[in-house]
């Protein structure tokens, strides 16, 4: 009996002691110059990413092409809520527009809606962040529908770890972000 009180004593003790998952944010970086286009309010839905890439866990590619993750590696957000929301300030600061995330939050209605699908988002072995897809741009007001492929990458340090993959995507998200002011409008 006094074993068994033992043991679970001990079990709670290393239970305690374990380390929970680690969270990275992607950290803000500079928007760039000025783009013009051709709405002033713009609403940015809810970033399509695939399966793999919803999770929390921060996936890399491995030399032989297999993604891998760590669960003790994590974002510090949802990454389709997180990829929204820096579109949607990269948006906004690069065009000047009124831009927000879904749900709309304005009396005024939008004059278009991002719909951004990503079909691929992933750390490459080769050091570099990939994100691939297409974004559609529905006028609901002005301008004519619009729609589009676009890779995007970003280098990164392969023994840098989560921050570095971390600076890599907000750079991606950036360059994807110019990509649309760019072409979709």
């Amino acid at each position: 009996m006094r074993l068994q009180i033992l043991l679970v004593a001990l079990l709670a003790l290393v239970t305690a002691c374990g380390q929970g998952p680690v969270r990275y944010a992607a950290a803000p970086v500079p928007s760039g110059g000025r783009i013009s286009i051709g709405v002033s309010q713009l609403e940015v839905r809810e970033v399509s990413l695939p399966a793999y890439a919803r999770s929390e866990e921060i996936w890399r590619e491995s030399e032989g092409g297999a993604l891998t993750s760590d669960s003790s590696v994590l974002w510090a957000d949802d990454p389709a809520r997180g990829i929204t929301m820096e579109l949607s300030q990269h948006l906004s600061t690069m065009t000047g527009a009124r831009v927000a995330a879904e749900p709309w939050p304005f009396e005024e209605l939008p004059q278009a809606r991002l719909f951004v699908r990503v079909q691929q988002m992933v750390a490459g072995a080769d050091g570099q962040f990939r994100m691939s897809g297409q974004y559609f741009v529905a006028a609901l007001s002005a301008g004519r529908d619009r729609s589009g492929d676009f890779a995007v990458s970003a280098p990164f340090v392969l023994d840098g770890g989560a921050p570095a993959i971390a600076a890599a995507r907000a750079t991606a998200v950036r360059d994807l972000a110019r990509l649309i002011a760019d072409r979709g409008f």
